[in-house]
């Protein structure tokens, strides 16, 4: 019992709450992300999504969980995604391209949410221990959903810029740069671990969020 209660005692509660929050955040951003994908692909024809059940809120069913480990590490992740058809659609590269830019679209959605129900927190709710980690959950929440919805517009495949960009492009070209977007993750993470671009995206960060605060009123 005593070594049970040195136990206890030693335990950081204040750092075990930051992980949970962080995880929940986490989950947050990727469910919203991948789950809009698939509603993108379903709202244009393709059932695939439907089919495998990724059209759920349910994180379960979208998280990869080394992706979601390197998330939580290098703040650098992913999760499985969600799978598309392209042939259903009426004009696949169009379909492609409104499929892929669903994910970040819904990320600085979320972001906006996420700040609106911080800055409501500020007008009408009084200071709390527990209103104050709901407030910082949501802030560091609205960061994160920006940080992933900026980081997918990256044109590296298989990022959902990619698509985009692809998109653009003579179909003879846009059929041979597919044929070759799994090489794309390689240069990605190349890019991600020699920082390439980093002081660039943090900007970018900070420039969308002091953006959306002030959208929101802050």
């Amino acid at each position: 019992m005593h070594y049970l209660s040195n136990l206890w005692a030693a335990l950081d509660f204040d750092s075990l709450r930051e992980i949970v929050l962080r995880l929940v955040s986490v989950f947050l951003c990727l469910t919203v992300h991948e789950t809009c994908h698939g509603l993108a692909a379903y709202a244009l024809g393709d059932p695939t999504a439907k089919l495998q059940h990724r059209l759920s809120l349910n994180p379960l069913h979208h998280i990869d969980w080394f992706g979601l480990a390197m998330m939580l590490v290098a703040g650098f992740g992913w999760a499985k995604p969600v799978p598309v058809n392209p042939n259903y659609f009426k004009k696949p590269k169009r379909g492609m391209a409104i499929t892929a830019l669903a994910g970040p679209v819904s990320n600085f959605l979320l972001a906006m949410l996420m700040l609106f129900g911080a800055r409501l927190m500020v007008d009408h709710a009084a200071y709390t221990t527990a209103n104050q980690a709901v407030f910082d959950f949501l802030m560091s929440t609205a960061i994160l959903s920006i940080g992933l919805g900026l980081f997918n517009l990256v044109p590296v495949p298989p990022l959902d810029g990619s698509k985009v960009l692809f998109s653009l492009l003579p179909d003879r070209l846009y059929d041979n740069l597919l044929r070759y977007e799994r090489y794309g993750m390689i240069l990605l993470w190349g890019l991600v671990l020699l920082g390439v671009g980093d002081d660039f995206f943090n900007r970018a960060i900070i420039g969308v969020y002091e953006l959306f605060c002030r959208v929101v009123g802050f």
